[in-house]
């Protein structure tokens, strides 16, 4: 799962995103347990671990977290040798299992040539009230500049208007915009949602970025966040945006070497602070820290009587990684130029800065073994009659850094777009209890829903709600980059019933994006070749169907990205 945003709060989060502030699962830490005592073990005593015999289908999976999520490969961050290595790994055992290459130039591996980018210095922000004289907005007490992701050097100046929480989705009852027109105007809007939504929708419209989005398509030139409490979560402080104002962002380059922008000619300039807010628009900007106060806040469009104008400058770094892609081409000639894509993502975060003791964040469970359920999935495809449509095999970079790799490759895709029909992720199954059933984000959304529990059910496990709504998964993994393609797609874990709601607290709250995330950490490698199964039963039924996945009749990500709808 994605590295923590918690530096980067106006980029669409990702599933790291469960470990900080708002968007935190609350876990509590539990009393020890003998995974958490494997630092204390001899070297001895670790390898008696480690080498253990096991069954041939288990020791497989096992041998591959072995390798990648060995301290030799330094936590396989993004844009490092060490990463590389394990790309070229995967690439091998893609060869190993019989996969034909779906890379670059007849080979595994996509390029993907990744930039970091940040603030290069504090800007300027300049307010000029209608009839009055120009005054400066103070850094780090009345704004804080974000870097312009497409751009070296950006200045804008505009009118402003402030647009509540930004939404504009009517279906739920959610009309930011109505009667406002913010055509050439920068948007200014307060984080978070109002109450009453889904997690999944929650989580959507809580983004920045995707409230960029909003406000671009309603021609809007910019966009400003403005520090505001919420209820029903919490804020990273104005002060901690300021200290941090350049901390450097990753995503994939444009040819020109700046950044790829989500919303290139509506730029997230910074944030205001509520000072910031009050020099804007004035007396009215009462109103609004009124309405923030209630217990369900309901905002009214504010325009500041004045322009705003905002300079800054960005820098770039390059920093190239590469996506591992294999094929099995279908075998039926009406459906084999359709493709079923199953993802992994193989980057991990690296090792901490600074301390004692052990700093490589192994990444065993995040999410090695998600990778190495992949390569067995396509053994097992390989082993058995050619499926009816391709299945491609896709290993990801980046994805700790905003799903990096999958974007990339949902806008370069190595096969035409359209081709491709639905997309099962496997990200992070926590696999340290023997699980009783199957949680699958996004399941209700489309027809991969009947698909996906035909498929469970045949395994006798039933497929469970999803345990923890309020947190929007299925907004957060980089099965969403094919979502945003219009692609039915779902994302599976193993369930919460039985023991595995205490063993999923365990992991989160002791080893997750932690060096503890070790290979003997106390995985029961017997439910490896369990999960491989339910995978490949899944990922059968949709590649062998006689349909093609479709959203459900007026499915709210289904309609906005415009992707095939069923017509009941």
């Amino acid at each position: 799962m994605s590295r923590s945003t918690a530096l980067l709060p106006l980029l669409l989060l990702s599933t790291a995103a469960i470990a900080h502030d708002h968007d935190h699962l609350h876990y509590q830490a539990a009393s020890p347990t003998p995974a958490q005592t494997a630092a204390q073990r001899s070297p001895a005593e670790r390898n008696a671990v480690v080498t253990a015999p096991l069954p041939e289908d288990q020791a497989a999976m096992k041998a591959h977290v072995m390798f990648l999520a060995s301290d030799a490969m330094a936590g396989r961050e993004a844009g490092t040798r060490d990463y590389d290595i394990a790309a070229q790994y995967v690439a091998a055992q893609f060869y190993a299992a019989g996969l034909r290459p779906g890379g670059d130039n007849g080979g595994y591996l996509q390029r993907v040539p990744l930039v970091a980018y940040n603030v290069a210095d504090k800007g300027s922000a300049l307010w000029t009230p209608a009839g009055g004289q120009p005054q400066e907005l103070v850094f780090g007490e009345d704004f804080v500049p974000s870097p312009v992701a497409n751009a070296k050097e950006t200045s804008l100046s505009a009118p402003v208007v402030f647009v509540g929480y930004g939404i504009d989705a009517a279906q739920y009852g959610l009309t930011d915009y109505k009667g406002v027109d913010v055509r050439g105007k920068i948007v200014a809007f307060v984080p978070g949602t109002p109450e009453g939504l889904g997690g999944e929708e929650r989580a959507f419209f809580g983004s920045a970025a995707n409230k960029a989005s909003l406000a671009a398509a309603r021609g809007a030139v910019g966009a400003i966040q403005i520090d505001m409490p919420r209820a029903g979560g919490r804020q990273r402080p104005f002060a901690s945006l300021a200290r941090y104002y350049n901390a450097p962002r990753v995503t994939w380059a444009n040819p020109d070497g700046t950044a790829h922008a989500m919303t290139p000619t509506t730029p997230v300039l910074g944030t205001l602070s509520q000072t910031g807010a009050a020099k804007l628009f004035g007396k009215g900007w009462d109103a609004v820290v009124k309405a923030a106060a209630a217990p369900k806040p309901a905002y009214k469009p504010l325009t500041a009587k004045g322009q705003l104008t905002v300079a800054s400058k960005t820098s770039f770094k390059p920093m190239d990684s590469s996506n591992v892609i294999g094929l099995i081409p279908g075998s039926d000639p009406k459906l084999k130029d359709q493709v079923v894509v199953l993802s992994a993502h193989l980057d991990h975060i690296g090792t901490n800065e600074g301390g004692e003791g052990d700093r490589i964040n192994n990444g065993a469970l995040d999410n090695a073994i998600g990778i190495a359920s992949l390569i067995e999935e396509a053994k097992r495809f390989k082993a058995a009659t050619p499926p009816k449509r391709t299945v491609m095999f896709l290993a990801v970079t980046a994805e700790e850094k905003g799903l990096v790799g999958s974007d990339y490759f949902a806008n370069h895709p190595t096969v035409p777009l359209k081709s491709i029909v639905a997309d099962v992720n496997l990200d992070m199954p926590i696999l340290t209890y023997k699980f009783e059933d199957m949680v699958v984000f996004g399941a209700d959304r489309s027809t991969l829903g009947p698909i996906v529990r035909k498929a469970v059910g045949a395994m006798d496990l039933p497929v469970s709600p999803d345990p923890m709504p309020e947190e929007g998964i299925f907004v957060r993994s980089d099965h969403f980059r094919f979502v945003q393609k219009g692609i039915p797609s779902v994302f599976l874990w193993p369930g919460q019933k039985g023991p595995g709601k205490a063993a999923v607290e365990d992991f989160m709250s002791h080893r997750y994006h932690r060096p503890g995330d070790e290979i003997d950490q106390g995985i029961d490698w017997s439910q490896g070749p369990r999960f491989v199964s339910v995978n490949y039963a899944i990922a059968r039924e949709i590649a062998d169907g006689a349909e093609r996945p479709v959203w459900n009749k007026g499915d709210y990500f289904g309609t906005l990205y415009k992707g095939p709808m069923a017509a009941k």
